[in-house]
């Protein structure tokens, strides 16, 4: 009679199973929700594009450079609630930015990269061409420039004889609703560039861009400087989040 002890079965009991099953669920539970997210982000953006990709994932990815680790969807999401949209977002100062939660120099330098090389890519647009042949860029151009300014900004676009443009100057920052603004300065600028004419443009932190009674009279101020110089004023437009209102096209000038 065989009394060698008979072996144990090496398969794992069925409770075995359940446990390892249990803890896998947990481990699974316990890993957080945005692990692979940026992945999955990044191929949507590579396979569709990134203008099929609406403004909260567009920051995201931007973000993903600032903030290397963890979740940044709530982040993109509250800069927007606070500023309003992406342009807004971008051109926001950095110490505004900051007053977010999860903003710190990273982020804030990052968006302010972007702001300024969209800038300086609009006005390359401006720059190669006359301004009277590419209005629609320089529209574009100062909306991107003046729109979420928090404060009224003055910039004078100095055009030669070929309405091309010289230089592009901001002559004057002031409050919510005020820029210091001098004719004569501004004609004293214009001899030292050799400019022929101008286009001054300023913003409105209301976001209307209607004209108000002193930008009337500031602009026949300057249209009356620059009449015995022959230098002209070719338009004078209010930039707010609304719209842009040109003094030309309402006939003010």
């Amino acid at each position: 009679m065989d009394r060698r002890p008979a072996l144990e079965d090496a398969s794992p009991q069925p409770d075995l199973w359940a446990a390892s099953a249990r803890a896998t669920e947990a481990k699974a539970a316990a890993r957080p929700h945005y692990l692979g997210h940026r992945e999955r982000l990044r191929e949507r953006a590579d396979a569709g594009g990134l203008a099929a990709l609406p403004d909260y994932e567009l920051l995201e990815l931007l973000l993903f450079r600032s903030i290397p680790r963890g979740d940044v969807k709530p982040l993109a999401k509250q800069l927007l609630l606070r500023f309003g949209s992406l342009g807004a977002v971008l051109a926001a100062r950095p110490e505004a930015l900051k007053q977010v939660r999860g903003v710190g120099d990273a982020v804030a330098r990052d968006l302010a990269l972007m702001q300024e090389a969209a800038l300086r890519s609009a006005r390359e647009q401006v720059a190669r061409r006359t301004v009277i042949s590419s209005w629609s860029a320089l529209l574009a151009y100062v909306k991107a420039a003046l729109a979420h300014e928090p404060r009224e900004q003055v910039r004078v676009l100095f055009l030669d004889k070929k309405n091309q443009l010289i230089a592009d100057e901001v002559v004057g920052r002031g409050t919510v609703d005020h820029a210091p603004l001098y004719p004569r300065e501004l004609m004293r600028r214009a001899l030292e560039l050799s400019a022929s004419a101008l286009i001054v443009v300023h913003n409105h932190p209301s976001g209307d861009p209607t004209p108000s009674s002193a930008d009337v009279e500031i602009t026949r101020q300057i249209v009356d400087a620059g009449r015995t110089l022959r230098i002209s004023l070719h338009d004078h437009l209010v930039v707010g989040r609304d719209g842009i209102a040109s003094f030309k096209a309402l006939g003010l000038i």
